[in-house]
């Protein structure tokens, strides 16, 4: 099945062909499909619009790890741990940085595993890798990409010719756009930061080679520096917000390219769109910002609690490049959409229907799959699923399976149950509702036993990725 996904760099939707896997010269069991995305900065709990590249690119890596295997993609998102806001909101609240951000890192997991979203494979800390990021600047100065000047160290943008391709921006709009620092010691007003001192009370160590003074890294060189790491020179795609395009992203590539000498850093270029709160730019000047933690727990715009579950189907029923409003309406209209697949496969799974035979994504419906790969077009894959609950309703098993298959491969529905409560929460049969209940109880209990088995397993085997991504799956259940 051909996937084709939308390149920001080219401005148009290409067929995906993995790097590893145009390269005749790697063995087939050596091929790898590896993805890198823009992770969060944790100063603070996550809000609702860092949840959307979040999912977004969780269903690209269901997606990748179905066409390719799941033991042929590597998926990475970095954690930016070391930053202006971290320093600030730390002395703010009088502790130190380092439990700021463990805490908030904890809080960013918790949050998205109840949004159904997969752990990646690698989640690399910035502050672990600040001798990748010597080592990328130690080889742009040498080349001329980057020079010393007042302690801080910078990248020469014009000592790259084509910087801007791929926000396609004129100079003026771009040199707006970065909110440039006017400073007497840089050779163009576009230059970016590479390393800069740190004050007193910051997070430093020392410059590459002893160039400048104890200090920083700036924010661009981390994710080249992490990205080069555990993904290599080139890689197969990147993602991240559309407001990452530029600066961040453009200078990424500046980075990487000059370093490596290459015309490539990644094959493709993904970026989901905006998102406003009931029409409105999010903002908390406006009253209108809002976290996933407040949405999980108590909506301040409805007065509501939401499942992880609603969040997500309300996030997937927008094209993920268009911009999405975020409303209360699409909210309900989201609930309503899982209360009627829950009720639908209610008699099957009160039957034992639930297990992971049933489950297999070789059940998920083709038209659903083709949808996907169609640059990830998830309001298509949403109608397709509505499609099938009549088939369900009428007591079609073939059509309970490629439902609950397909609710699975979304992310939806990653409990037993997933929202089969909620269809039944306005019943008065009160003996019914208990027996449902206990019934939630026994699959959860098994579910549970089940990970727990399956990681004792993959520890005995030292698989330690595997057994922390269960850890995490245990986790977003409530259990430790």
């Amino acid at each position: 099945m051909e996937l084709k996904l939308y390149d920001t760099l080219t401005r148009e939707k290409r067929e995906f062909v993995p790097i590893d896997w145009q390269d005749s010269s790697i063995l087939a069991d050596r091929r790898r499909v590896r993805m890198y995305v823009c992770g969060p900065t944790v100063y603070d709990f996550a809000h609702i619009g860092n949840a959307r590249p979040v999912i977004v690119f969780d269903v690209l890596y269901r997606l990748l790890r179905h066409l390719y295997g799941e033991k042929r993609v590597t998926y990475v998102r970095n954690i930016t741990d070391v930053d202006d806001k971290i320093n600030a909101r730390a002395a703010e609240r009088g502790i130190s940085i380092r439990d700021l951000t463990e805490e908030t890192y904890k809080n960013f997991k918790d949050d998205v595993a109840a949004l159904g979203c997969l752990p990646p494979d690698v989640e690399p800390r910035a502050t672990e890798h600040i001798d990748e990021m010597k080592v990328l600047i130690e080889r742009l100065v040498a080349s001329g990409n980057a020079y010393v000047a007042e302690d801080h160290v910078l990248f020469s943008v014009p000592s790259m010719k084509d910087y801007g391709k791929l926000s396609k921006r004129p100079l003026d709009e771009m040199i707006a756009g970065a909110r440039v620092d006017v400073a007497p010691y840089k050779r163009d007003p576009m230059d970016f930061v590479l390393w800069k001192p740190s004050k007193a009370g910051e997070p430093s160590w020392p410059s590459p080679s002893g160039i400048a003074a104890p200090g920083r890294p700036g924010w661009h060189i981390e994710c080249s520096a992490m990205s080069w790491k555990h993904l290599g020179e080139s890689f197969d795609i990147h993602g991240g917000g559309i407001d990452l395009v530029f600066p961040h992203h453009e200078n990424e590539i500046a980075q990487s390219c000059s370093a490596f000498h290459t015309s490539v850093m990644a094959n493709i270029w993904m970026h989901n769109g905006f998102l406003q709160v009931e029409g409105e730019k999010m903002s908390k000047s406006l009253g209108n910002f809002v976290t996933i933690r407040e949405l999980l727990r108590t909506d301040r715009f409805g007065s509501q609690r939401w499942s992880g579950e609603v969040l997500r189907i309300a996030m997937l029923r927008t094209h993920y490049r268009k911009p999405i409003d975020w409303t209360v309406a699409g909210l309900v209209e989201s609930e309503k959409a899982l209360k009627t697949w829950a009720r639908a496969l209610l008699p099957f799974m009160a039957k034992g229907f639930d297990d992971d035979s049933n489950s297999s994504t070789e059940f998920v419906p083709r038209a659903m799959l083709v949808a996907l790969c169609n640059d990830l077009n998830t309001p298509a894959v949403l109608a397709e699923l509505h499609r099938l609950v009549p088939r369900v309703n009428e007591g079609s098993y073939e059509a309970a399976r490629a439902l609950l298959a397909a609710l699975r491969f979304l992310g939806i529905g990653h409990l037993p149950i997933f929202g089969a409560m909620a269809a039944i929460e306005e019943t008065d049969d009160v003996e019914k509702l208990e027996k449902f209940r206990d019934f939630v109880v026994d699959q959860m209990e098994s579910k549970v036993q089940q990970l727990i088995r399956r990681r004792s397993e993959a520890r005995a085997a030292k698989n330690w990725a595997q057994s922390d991504r269960i850890r995490d799956e245990l986790a977003a259940t409530g259990v430790e």
